[in-house]
């Protein structure tokens, strides 16, 4: 048996989420169900992390172990899977690696649109509302000087802990709008979507900076911001030691 990896993009709009779940059309489910028509063995395959209903992904990577991966799999998968999944890389990695547990940071992206766009609307929340966007960075500071983010976590969600690394976190004007991008060692359930519907609070001046540290510090969800819809998020990059990744070619 071997490892391999796979790059794959998703829209999310469509599916229950990443993880299979019994009754529910999610994405690991199509691709699982898929690569094992296609190497006529039973395949079990592990993601990067979990993505929530109606949210997106890019250059998302999971992991699966097979005899051989035969004669140009990537094209025969994308062949098969709808066309809101695309498979951009397939890599043979060590015996070890786990798409899960040796990620070294995740990023991503929560987009904002001012104006109303048919092409874009699957991707973006529609806000016409002018935002302070120079306080909302300053929220992103206090961000950055912390360590626990319980008031950002969807309840009941059984984490271990919830002590997160943010590394990166800044808002950045569009040409329509403007977006938050986010870069941390692990997310809790919901959190970026927890943590924008709060900073845009700050946006709007309805809650001040010394507030919002006050949020951060007693870890309490009822004292946090309202979660913005799903389809502005996406997870737009997990980053790895990729150096002894050896990409196979269709």
């Amino acid at each position: 048996m071997a490892r391999f990896a796979i790059r794959l993009d998703y829209d999310g709009t469509e599916y229950f989420g990443w993880q299979v779940q019994p009754g529910q059309r999610t994405v690991q489910d199509l691709i699982q169900k898929n690569l094992s028509k296609i190497l006529q063995e039973e395949i079990s395959i592990t993601g990067c992390g979990r993505t929530d209903t109606g949210v997106h992904a890019k250059n998302f990577i999971a992991h699966f172990d097979t005899g051989s991966v035969g004669v140009n799999l990537k094209f025969k998968l994308n062949k098969m899977l709808p066309a809101d999944i695309s498979i951009s890389n397939l890599y043979e990695v060590g015996a070890d690696f786990n798409a899960r547990f040796d990620a070294r940071s995740r990023t991503y992206v929560y987009r904002i649109a001012h104006g109303k766009s048919a092409l874009d609307q699957r991707f973006v929340l529609w806000d016409s509302r002018k935002y302070n966007v120079d306080l909302m960075n300053e929220s992103c500071n206090l961000v950055l000087n912390t360590r626990e983010f319980g008031a950002f976590c969807k309840h009941h969600s059984q984490n271990k802990t919830t002590i997160c690394r943010v590394t990166s976190a800044y808002w950045v004007q569009t040409e329509n709008g403007m977006e938050f991008r986010v870069t941390a060692d692990r997310f809790l359930r919901n959190m970026v979507r927890a943590m924008v519907g709060t900073m845009l609070e700050i946006g709007l001046e309805r809650m001040r900076l010394d507030e919002f540290e006050t949020v951060l510090k007693n870890g309490q969800r009822s004292e946090a911001g309202r979660s913005v819809p799903a389809q502005g998020l996406r997870l737009d990059k997990v980053d790895y030691d990729e150096s002894d990744w050896v990409e196979i070619l269709d």
